[in-house]
C-alpha cells in the first residue's frame, strides 16, 4: 500500500499546486491513499467549507488540522457534518469533531490521528504520548495507524515516533512549513519525518508574502501575513510504502517539486 502525506496546504497557491499537481504524483507512485494537512488552506490561517470541499476535489482523501484548527470559526458549524477532516486529539477544551479515524482502503483499515505537540506551541494540549496510547488501547484495532504529529520542535517529534516504533505505521511532522532532509525507517518498522513541508508560495517566506512577513519579524512594526494568489509554487510530501499484513513501513521518501518559473 502505497500513501502519500501532503506539508501543510498554505492559501491559494498551495491548493492550486495540490489541485495540479497531485494527479501527477498520485498516477507516478501509484498512491492509494491522500491524506493532506489543510490548517493553513484558508488564507494561511484554518479552513472554511468551501475550502475543505476543494482540497477533496483535488483528490485527497483525509484532510488534517493543527494549532489553527479554529481559527476559522465556521469550522464549528461543518467539522460535525463531514467525515474527512480531522482536528488534533488531544485539545483540552471540548471542540467539535474528531481526532482520529479510521477508513477503508481496498480492504485495508487505516487509522488516521491529529497529534498537537506541546512544545513552543500556543496552546496547552493534553499528553501527545498519553493521547496516542489510549487512541492504541481503547479505539477501534486498525491494520495501518498514520499519525500527523503538528508540532514545532523537532526534539519532541522525534522521541514521540521512537516511543511508538513497531506500533504505528508512520509518524510525520508538521507545522514548520519547511521539510526536513530525516525521512527514515526506525528500527522497528515505524517511518519517520520531523516535518514534511509545504504546499504553497516558493518565492516567499513560509508561504507567505516576503515583505508583509519581514516588517513584522525584522522591522517590529504592525502587519497580517499574507497569502499572495498568485506565485511560483512548491509542493511537498512524503510517499509510504506500507505492508499491509504487518501495517509497519517498508519505505519513505521525500517529494520536493518547484514549479519551473514558465509554469505558474
Amino acid at each position: 500500500m502505497n500513501i502519500l502525506f501532503i506539508g501543510d496546504v498554505v492559501g491559494r497557491v498551495g491548493r492550486r499546486m495540490l489541485r495540479e499537481k497531485l494527479p501527477y504524483f498520485v498516477k507516478k507512485y501509484d498512491i492509494d491513499f491522500v491524506i493532506a494537512n489543510g490548517e493553513n488552506a484558508t488564507h494561511g490561517k484554518g479552513l472554511i467549507h468551501r475550502q475543505y470541499d476543494e482540497l477533496i476535489e483535488s483528490g485527497v482523501d483525509v484532510v488534517t488540522l493543527g494549532n489553527h484548527y479554529n481559527s476559522k470559526s465556521e469550522i464549528n458549524k461543518y467539522i460535525d457534518k463531514v467525515d474527512r477532516l480531522i482536528r488534533p486529539i488531544n485539545l483540552i477544551n471540548e471542540f467539535p469533531g474528531e481526532g482520529t479515524a479510521v477508513y477503508d482502503v481496498d480492504g485495508v483499515s487505516v487509522r488516521v490521528t491529529n497529534v498537537l505537540g506541546s512544545a513552543f506551541i500556543n496552546e496547552q494540549v493534553n499528553s501527545p504520548y498519553y493521547s496516542m496510547l489510549q487512541v492504541l488501547s481503547e479505539e477501534e484495532p486498525a491494520t495501518v495507524n498514520i499519525i500527523d504529529f503538528h508540532g514545532e520542535a523537532t526534539g519532541e517529534k522525534i522521541c514521540f515516533a521512537r516511543a511508538f516504533d513497531g506500533k504505528i505505521a508512520a509518524v510525520l511532522g508538521t507545522h514548520t512549513h519547511v521539510q526536513t532532509n530525516d525521512a527514515r525507517i526506525l528500527p522497528n518498522g515505524t517511518a519517520f519525518i520531523s516535518d514534511v513541508g509545504m504546499c504553497g508560495l516558493y518565492e516567499g517566506v513560509l508561504g507567505f508574502d516576503s515583505e508583509s512577513v519581514m516588517k513584522k519579524t525584522l522591522y517590529g512594526e504592525t502587519s497580517h501575513f499574507n497569502t499572495p494568489d498568485e506565485g511560483r509554487g512548491l509542493f511537498c510530501g512524503v510517499v509510504i510504502s506500507v505492508n499491509p499484513e504487518t501495517g509497519l513501513a517498508n519505505s519513505i521518501f521525500s517529494i520536493y517539486y518547484v514549479e519551473d518559473k514558465n509554469e505558474k
